[in-house]
């Protein structure tokens, strides 16, 4: 059934993958060798499936090459928490790690997961210990293989929330690596003797990409559903889920001057009952593992699998593997991608408050003491904390005699929540990019909270500046931030320059379109003043910004329209 056969030219990752013994390489030697501070280059490869990318620090890159000494390296660690939620006393940890091994500082990434940044290779088998031993993992955070699942993170919302976030966890652990690497090379347990690996849905070369889901809730498409390779939107009747609309081959990364690749969301293929979305699951994901490109990297996501073959064949095949056929999807309808701020009861009687965390980095910084803030509250907190979609934070299940004290402990720390933010600013999202990064082009999260000062200005001037618009910023075309999916979006190119794209939806359905590329700051400002005020002018009653430059035609839906299959 596999194509593998056929492909001539595998990629030097599935070469890796091949001899690594289910994952291990040589990853014990390489963080033991004192002459370099990083690992073995085919170990880079590898430890990404442990959870960890190799780096450095971007900004040093001249001064150190003119001392003549390696770059500084160092490393990124994520942290698997389906559904984004932990415990007050894992937070407290986490945020001791920062300080510790890392930066000082917690990044709250767009999957709902946790990364550190700076961790120098001495100090990463003590970090991913220390990350276990609070009871989460970084296991399979990175690397071909299912990543951290996705859902609404808010689980009290009503009883179908707490049923999905239950799911989403479920998910999570079905779909983990069954290797025993992790274990023997960061938390010292002994492989038992004659008993070998085995990943029944895997196999030894795993997937040839990685693979993402998530769960969605109408109205509320927070976590961007139709960017992932698999998406399940709840259906639901009478309060109860009946099943899920199942999507298929989303993926926002491409590569500039590579026609081949590009922004793909899901399409809506048909309608699997709750009790066996997980078989579906595992089908979907096993139909990539054998059909996706293991040749061309850039080349072998779900989308490329689906549009090289055709979504009617991905149909047949998964309905053929099933044994059963999908049903026709069922009506659904999404509003925003946004996250709602403020406090919200939920149905445990207890109160919620969603903070807002510019770009996801909690950090101490200019009178903004958000992360000794963030210390104060989990030293007292009884409930939980929960990370959104949209790189924000949700302060869980208080109870109401503390939400003051909660609200004065951000206050005393200078930390400004949504009633004094403009909605641009609430609805911006940006991705690391420089200076760890060694993909980015341009800065992102360190520069777009001035440029966003500045468009406020624009839209004080027009009066919008209550408008939720979203805005994103990626240092690169691998779009980490979801940049294709802001009503507008920046494209890192050079230092300085970036590309400028308009028109996505609202709630996440369809794709933005490139407006001008190459842009300075000055040149956005200019290209964004007149559309900005247009838009304030010439709008119809309840239209969002992407539907107006759709409309007035200033860009063209140029990219495939998502499909939804009767």
């Amino acid at each position: 059934m596999s194509d593998q056969s056929e492909q001539q030219n595998l990629s030097e990752d599935e070469h890796i993958k091949d001899k690594s013994d289910f994952l291990r390489g040589t990853i014990k030697e390489s963080l033991k060798d004192p002459l370099t501070g990083a690992l073995d280059p085919e170990d880079v490869k590898l430890i990404k499936y442990h959870g960890s990318y190799q780096q450095y620090d971007r900004d040093l890159e001249v001064e150190r090459k003119q001392k003549k000494l390696e770059p500084l390296y160092q490393f990124m660690v994520r942290i698997r928490a389906a559904g984004g939620i932990t415990t007050p006393t894992q937070w407290l940890t986490l945020d001791e790690l920062a300080d510790k091994y890392g930066n000082g500082t917690l990044k709250l990434t767009t999957r709902q997961s946790f990364q550190f940044h700076g961790i120098l290779k001495r100090n990463l088998k003590s970090t991913i210990q220390e990350v276990n031993n609070t009871l989460l993992s970084t296991l399979a955070t990175c690397g071909d293989v299912n990543r951290n699942v996705m859902c609404n993170p808010n689980p009290y919302q009503s009883q179908i929330h707490e049923e999905v976030y239950r799911l989403a966890g479920e998910i999570s652990d079905y779909f983990l690596p069954k290797t025993t690497a992790y274990h023997e090379i960061w938390l010292n347990k002994e492989k038992v003797a004659g008993t070998p690996d085995f990943e029944p849905l895997y196999h030894h070369t795993y997937l040839p990409r990685k693979f993402k889901i998530a769960l969605a809730i109408p109205p509320d498409n927070d976590i961007d559903i139709f960017a992932n390779d698999l998406g399940l939107i709840v259906i639901e009747k009478n309060n109860k889920i009946t099943g899920f609309n199942i999507c298929v081959g989303g993926g926002l990364g491409s590569t500039f001057g590579n026609d081949a690749t590009y922004p793909r969301l899901a399409d809506v293929i048909g309608f699997s009952p709750k009790e066996k979305v997980i078989e579906v699951a595992e089908a979907v994901i096993a139909i990539q593992r054998d059909y996706g490109n293991r040749s061309d990297r850039k080349l072998s996501r779900l989308k490329h699998t689906i549009d090289d073959r055709g979504l009617e064949w991905f149909v047949n095949e998964l309905n053929t593997r099933l044994g059963w056929n999908l049903g026709s999807p069922r009506l659904y309808q999404f509003i925003s991608n946004g996250d709602k701020y403020g406090w919200l009861k939920g149905t445990s009687k207890k109160w919620y408050y969603t903070l807002f965390v510019e770009h996801g980095r909690v950090k101490n910084e200019d009178g903004h003491e958000l992360k000794k803030a963030l210390r104060e509250i989990a030293q007292i907190h009884k409930g939980d904390f929960r990370l959104t979609g949209n790189q924000n934070l949700i302060i869980g299940n208080v109870e109401e005699k503390d939400k003051e004290r909660i609200e004065l402990i951000l206050e005393n720390n200078g930390i400004k929540n949504h009633s004094e933010l403009t909605g641009l600013r609430k609805s911006s999202m940006a991705c690391v990019a420089l200076g760890t990064c060694g993909l980015a082009f341009a800065e992102a999260e360190r520069y777009l909270p001035s440029l966003v000062d500045k468009l406020d200005i624009i839209m004080r001037k027009n009066g919008l500046e209550e408008d939720e618009i979203t805005i994103r910023m990626t240092g690169c075309p691998n779009n980490c931030a979801r940049s294709s999916l802001g009503e507008i979006g920046f494209v890192g190119r050079a230092i300085g320059r970036y590309n400028l794209y308009l028109g996505a939806s609202h709630n996440g359905d369809r794709l933005n379109t490139l407006y001008m590329e190459m842009l300075s700051e000055q040149d956005i400002l200019q290209e964004l003043a007149p559309i900005i005020a247009a838009y304030a002018q010439k709008r119809e009653k309840k239209e969002s910004f992407g539907d107006f430059v759709i409309r007035k035609e200033i860009v063209e839906v140029t990219n495939r329209p998502l499909q939804v299959l009767q």
